[in-house]
């Protein structure tokens, strides 16, 4: 599965806010796809198959569960976003992305509401494989809810499991960089306190978490995931579903915003009005 240019099609009611289930059918539909080449990648280094056990923290709308699965892997999501994990049981548990090739995908998934002790395999193997692919790297801060969930994590993997976290690669290789750099400059603006704002990638941002949840790197790899839509409204409202621009609607308006992240789009459109930005997203393979 590659990034494609995805049209995005209005809903009905064109006042839906920022938060609620347009949202989350919005990175279902539009920007969780962007991703895929990652997600991809990992489980083609990591050869993962029906041996595989793995636990996705903040695993969204399941489409990297769904690639897992497809693959003959088990598979269980933890998310907090309820309107999310509905689309990824949508997806997963109703059959509904069943078919040739996948036709026991459904099966072998399980999805969890809430706290990562809730996917305690019970009475099963402990899971091998731990993944963490809501990349950081780009928001103030955004490391700092990982560690934690690492710790209660951990403890659900077999001694020996793999672990792979996932960032945002150097924002010279990013063309999204200067379009996430609008949301910081107009919380700025408002002058509002920043909780998550935009902040450039370190290089050692992955090594430094996995540091504090005490986890033995075991290798890297670098990913180009380019961002591809059909136009340029597909292209904002799949970027303010990723949330990275919260902080920014709450300092001025969604109205405000949308202007701002069309002009910072600008440069990326094509002739023919698609819009183009490659990226590169880095990942780090870890033992427990």
């Amino acid at each position: 599965m590659t990034p494609t240019l995805v049209r995005h099609h209005r809903y009905a009611d064109s006042s839906a806010t920022v938060d609620g289930g347009t949202r989350a059918r919005d990175w279902a539909e539009i920007q969780e796809r962007m991703l895929a080449p990652l997600y991809e990648a990992v489980y083609e280094r990591l050869e993962v198959g029906a041996h595989t056990r793995m636990l996705s923290i903040g695993c969204g709308s399941g489409l990297a569960l769904l690639i897992a699965a497809s693959r003959g892997a088990h598979v269980t999501g933890v998310d907090t976003d309820r309107e999310r994990l509905a689309l990824a049981r949508e997806r997963l548990v109703s059959g509904q992305e069943a078919g040739p090739g996948r036709p026991d995908a459904p099966a072998r998934a399980r999805l969890v509401a809430g706290a990562l002790s809730a996917a305690a395999p019970a009475g099963d193997p402990p899971y091998n494989l731990l993944t963490a692919f809501d990349p950081i790297g780009c928001a103030a801060g955004d490391s700092e809810g990982l560690s934690p969930a690492l710790a209660s994590a951990v403890p659900l993997a077999a001694r020996g499991a793999t672990v792979v976290l996932t960032g945002w690669g150097p924002p010279e290789r990013c063309a999204t960089a200067p379009v996430l750099r609008v949301a910081a400059r107009l919380a700025e603006s408002a002058r509002t306190p920043r909780p998550g704002g935009w902040r450039p990638a370190l290089r050692d941002d992955l090594e430094d978490v996995a540091a504090r949840a005490g986890l033995k790197p075991d290798g890297s790899g670098r990913v180009s995931c380019p961002f591809g839509y059909a136009d340029l409204d597909s292209a904002v409202r799949g970027l303010l579903s990723t949330g990275l621009f919260d902080t920014a609607i709450r300092a001025t308006d969604r109205s405000q915003v949308e202007k701002e992240v069309a002009e910072a789009l600008h440069p990326h459109r094509r002739p023919d009005g698609t819009v183009w930005m490659p990226n590169v997203f880095r990942y780090l393979v870890c033992v427990v």
